[in-house]
């Protein structure tokens, strides 16, 4: 894709998910095989492909600097990496643009689009960035809309852990988050949500 055409994109992607839409953005696959109180859903998700980095805690800049930079030429191909949703981040959660995941320990993940990881996902060339395969999985989720502070992430995780408990389901890791619009987006028309790892139904 032409540099000036891949930076034009991005730039309109995020201007239009500033006000809730966000239908341009690729999202992992999922089909919705239960539904429990309020409003919560699991999920089964497909296999899919990240490339993640180590963060040092809430809205690291520089990790993802690191993620951007891959998605932009920094990887084996010189390729331009479309960006998708949604962000997902764990322990200290933070939100993001797309798509992210931080771990406990500070991980950040942007997931990858299927087409790429079809054709062969690049490697990282930048140290401390590296793709990781992520086999297909259930997980529980609550949406909710509004801010994404710490405090609004926890309240919905503990609204989540007790649907969780009251219908007998015991999660196989701690909640994490998962946002799909930039910071700086209309909170009312945010899409946020709480999820929740599922142990594999073979398990």
């Amino acid at each position: 894709m032409d540099k000036f055409f891949y930076y034009l994109v991005t730039l309109l992607e995020s201007a239009l998910s500033v006000v809730g839409i966000r239908g341009t953005y690729e999202e992992p696959r999922y089909a919705v095989v239960e539904r429990l109180d309020r409003g919560v859903e699991v999920r089964a998700y497909e296999g899919r492909v990240a490339v993640e980095t180590d963060a040092r805690g809430q809205q690291d800049g520089e990790a993802f600097g690191r993620l951007f930079r891959y998605i932009t030429g920094a990887n084996g191909g010189g390729q331009r990496i479309a960006m998708t949703t949604p962000v997902e981040s764990k322990g200290r959660l933070i939100a993001m643009t797309v798509p992210v995941e931080q771990g406990a320990q500070g991980t950040m993940r942007f997931y990858l689009p299927r087409a790429v990881v079809e054709a062969g996902a690049p490697e990282p060339t930048e140290p401390g960035v590296r793709l990781v395969r992520i086999p297909p999985e259930r997980l529980a989720v609550l949406r909710f809309s509004g801010t994404a502070s710490p405090a609004a992430r926890d309240e919905q995780a503990r609204i989540l852990t007790k649907v969780m408990e009251a219908a007998g389901r015991k999660p196989a890791d701690q909640p994490f988050f998962m946002g799909y619009d930039p910071p700086f987006s209309v909170p009312f028309l945010r899409r946020n949500e709480v999820a929740v790892r599922l142990p594999s139904p073979s398990s």
